[in-house]
């Protein structure tokens, strides 16, 4: 049944409405928690009969990247070093899946820990490694569906907190690879007029500047809030871009 619910949502939400949220939290010793949660809920709304199929039943679990490397080993250890590489990279990342058929609710969240946040730079990669592992679970093999090579990730993001600083660094890695990207997203941009990309960082002390002046802060100040459409950050990642300064 679960990957029955992971294949659903994986395949359907690029082709509706849907909000990706970039969530860091940071404590005073500089260790905290990245994730990158995909809320499908409105598609479940769309979906209409489809969501109360019999076999969609309320879900609320984790999945260890760990766990499924291990289950999958034998077959890891057959593709090319590179892969088996990248799979290993991702061996700290968490999926957390939640479903209510009933309030036609759905959140998929991939999130890992991390000591100090540079180590956050690589989720993006992560995420699109982790597309491919979820898209094997469904058909039983690690590396089953990888008949070509993986696509590295077109946009890289760089973090960094430095004396109460704050950094948000997107990039583009491959300007050739990201004007191809582009071009395939022509002629599929009214469907993704509803896709929208936040960012939500807190922080153990309270925010005194923030570069984006639309930026939302909590009545504590140590929450921001920052949200584009995902058109716009795909076209120029530059657009997320953030720097923050703390109370000292």
């Amino acid at each position: 049944m679960l990957r029955k619910v992971i294949s659903l949502l994986v395949l359907t939400f690029t082709l509706v409405s849907c909000q990706f949220t970039e969530t860091m939290t940071i404590d005073k010793k500089g260790h905290g928690r990245m994730s990158l949660s995909i809320d499908l809920s409105e598609m479940m709304s769309m979906m209409g009969d489809m969501a109360n199929d019999t076999t969609l039943v309320k879900t609320d679990t984790i999945i260890s990247f760990k766990s499924i490397l291990e289950e999958k080993k034998d077959s890891i250890a057959q593709l090319p070093m590179k892969d088996q590489k990248r799979l290993k990279a991702m061996e700290n990342y968490n999926i957390h899946v939640a479903l209510d058929p009933d309030e036609k609710m759905s959140v998929i969240e991939i999130f890992t820990d991390f000591k100090n946040v540079s180590e956050a730079n690589d989720l993006m990669e992560g995420l699109s490694e982790s597309g491919d592992v979820i898209s094997s679970m469904t058909s039983g093999e690690v590396g089953s569906n990888d008949n070509s090579e993986s696509e590295d990730a077109v946009v890289g993001v760089n973090y960094s907190f430095k004396k109460g600083i704050f950094k948000r660094d997107a990039y583009i890695k491959d300007e050739s690879a990201h004007q191809q990207q582009l071009d395939s997203l022509k002629g599929t941009e009214s469907f993704m007029g509803g896709i929208t990309y936040k960012l939500k960082y807190t922080f153990p002390n309270r925010i005194v500047n923030a570069s984006a002046e639309d930026a939302k802060l909590s009545l504590d100040g140590k929450t921001i809030e920052l949200e584009r459409s995902f058109l716009e950050y795909m076209k120029n990642p530059d657009v997320l871009d953030l720097e923050v300064e703390l109370e000292k």
